[in-house]
């Protein structure tokens, strides 16, 4: 079998890319530094030449999660069902809903052209194209990191201590990441073939954004439409992340498990997706 990476663990262009089910990890793996690097590159370009720099990691969520908890919690005087109706509270909630589903979010806004704004990549150099979604993920978490930590000072300065179980954090967005990585593999394909996806994405993203328990909790919509919610890849990990960090309640293991068999599912389909497809990507880019 021609080995599909050259010495330097980059794709050999005369080889059938590899969709064995471990080659997501050797990948990843293999190309380990050059993911870091290039996730350093892109944060750093992200804020190059602003005043703040990356202060605006902390402001950008922080605007708008205020702006958010005003019209909600301000004008139409929205209290968090089950909590003790403190606006300070509503914040909380809303803005640890907000940062798990920007993670989703960032990737589905910018996979579709993922592949054709680096033409070089696909043309000009050997690259393991593969890698780039590794970036995009793992800018967005960083960002959530960020945000993450800006939640658990106003948690701190404003109300209390977060619960002990926020350790569990990182556990419980696993199946997200899956999910987002999976995403973004399949939306960077399909987008060099559709350029009209770059502009359907956003609606998506809003549409998922209210259909999302962001705004509010699982248990205030009728008992009927909740088990239709969970089909929503963002549920799970925002009632979980909500419950780890502040509500007290633990982590449904079956329902994570169930969500974790189909994410690892979801997230390899998509990458043999993209490994077919990667050959024609030079045709059209």
């Amino acid at each position: 079998m021609t080995d599909s990476s050259d010495s330097r663990g980059f794709a050999n262009p005369h080889a059938q890319p590899s969709i064995a089910p471990i080659e997501v990890i050797r990948s990843a793996i293999r190309n380990r530094n050059l993911i870091l690097a290039l996730i350093q590159r892109e944060l750093a370009s992200r804020y190059q030449g602003a005043g703040l720099g990356f202060v605006w990691a902390i402001l950008n969520p922080l605007i708008m999660v205020a702006i958010y908890t005003f019209v909600f919690g301000v004008a139409f005087k929205a209290r968090w069902i089950g909590g003790t109706g403190a606006t300070a509270e509503f914040a909380l909630m809303l803005f640890c809903g907000l940062v798990v589903y920007s993670i989703l979010s960032e990737c589905l806004l910018r996979a579709p052209m993922l592949v054709v704004s680096n033409p070089n990549y696909v043309k000009k150099v050997i690259f393991p194209l593969e890698t780039l979604p590794f970036v995009i993920v793992g800018s967005a978490l960083f960002n959530a990191f960020v945000s993450f930590c800006v939640w658990f000072v106003v948690c701190v300065l404003f109300l209390r201590m977060p619960n002990a179980t926020s350790v569990l954090l990182p556990v419980v967005i696993i199946p997200l990441v899956l999910v987002s990585l999976g995403v973004t593999w399949l939306l960077s394909s399909l987008g060099v073939f559709l350029r009209d996806l770059a502009q359907i994405v956003p609606f998506v993203s809003t549409v998922l954004l209210f259909m999302s328990p962001v705004f509010y909790p699982l248990a205030s919509l009728p008992k009927i439409i909740q088990p239709f919610i969970f089909f929503n890849p963002l549920t799970l990990p925002i009632e979980s992340a909500r419950a780890v960090l502040f509500l007290g309640g633990g982590v449904d293991w079956s329902a994570w498990s169930l969500s974790l068999v189909m994410s690892l599912i979801f997230c390899y389909l998509c990458f043999v997706w993209f490994q077919k497809t990667r050959k024609g990507f030079a045709d059209v880019v």
